[in-house]
């Protein structure tokens, strides 16, 4: 089989069950089976595809057919301009999560960070592969999250300055961190009924909800951060697209200031920042 004919086979496979995006999933699983860039897929539409390569299509085409994210099937996630691991065990990074990189980035550098509820470790290792002088401590209740964070750090050459914590969020950590960041579980329980089948057949559970409001886990950071954060330090949390509001208020009830909310790229609040009040002479 030639390769457009075989790209024609996969999208029509995945628009039959429903896939959005049939065309560009069936590209990326393609191009991965080829060992192309899916750009290079439009210029060589007479490759030929072995009897091999397509029984590989044909298996991740099921997968994805039964709305595994592409991400999982492939074991990466591309975030920030890098390629990060990611298995059954973590969260799939979302985009979103950029909101939180550029805003980090956006305030300065940070010379000791901690990320809470590390997960893949994508943020942690994204801001020290910004930050070459900066060093972190990454904290998450899951040994398997932690070994795909420790992957991470040592594919992207920043494992020397990122220590990992098994801990729930604070417990453990020690000393004073010039930037806090996270993102916690924060989808309600009544939204979890209504998630796609991408996510709420394939992310962690624990990873997605707190249950109830989705707002647990935000007080315990807030008053984390009052006691962890140096004088002028900053903590920045993901929040749900409804959240900003509240999680703005426990900021403030926990005696953060400067405290704001920060839209994603569609314009929903995505980051809710405070900063620790300067030492009073």
């Amino acid at each position: 089989m030639i390769l457009r004919a075989a790209l024609s086979e996969g999208a029509r496979a995945l628009r039959a069950v429903g896939i959005e995006g049939a065309e560009r999933d069936a590209r990326i699983l393609l191009a991965e089976v080829l060992g192309l860039s899916p750009a290079r897929l439009s210029l060589e539409p007479d490759h030929p595809v072995s009897d091999a390569e397509m029984t590989r299509f044909h298996a991740m085409l099921a997968r994805r057919a039964g709305y595994e994210p592409v991400s999982r099937i492939l074991g990466r996630r591309a975030f920030w301009g890098r390629d990060f691991e990611v298995t059954p065990d973590v969260l799939d990074p979302r985009p979103e999560t950029e909101t939180l990189i550029e805003a980090a980035l956006s305030a300065g550098p940070a010379r000791r960070l901690a990320d809470l509820g590390t997960g893949s470790g994508i943020i942690a290792v994204t801001l020290l592969a910004e930050w070459p002088e900066a060093q972190a401590v990454a904290s998450d209740l899951s040994a398997a999250c932690l070994e795909v964070a420790a992957r991470n750090a040592a594919a992207h050459g920043v494992a020397g300055r990122l220590t990992l914590v098994r801990a729930n969020w604070f417990e453990g950590i020690e000393g004073r961190f010039d930037l806090i960041v996270s993102n916690p579980p924060y989808i309600t329980a009544t939204e979890m009924a209504h998630l796609s089948r991408d996510v709420a057949e394939y992310d962690p559970p624990l990873a997605l909800t707190p249950g109830g409001d989705g707002l647990a886990p935000y007080p315990v950071l807030a008053a984390g951060a009052r006691r962890h954060l140096r004088p002028g330090g900053r903590i920045m949390v993901e929040t749900g697209p409804r959240q900003g509001a509240d999680v703005s208020a426990l900021f403030v009830a926990a005696g953060l200031e400067a405290v704001g909310s920060l839209p994603d790229l569609d314009g929903r609040d995505r980051v809710v920042t405070g900063r620790q009040p300067a030492e009073r002479r």
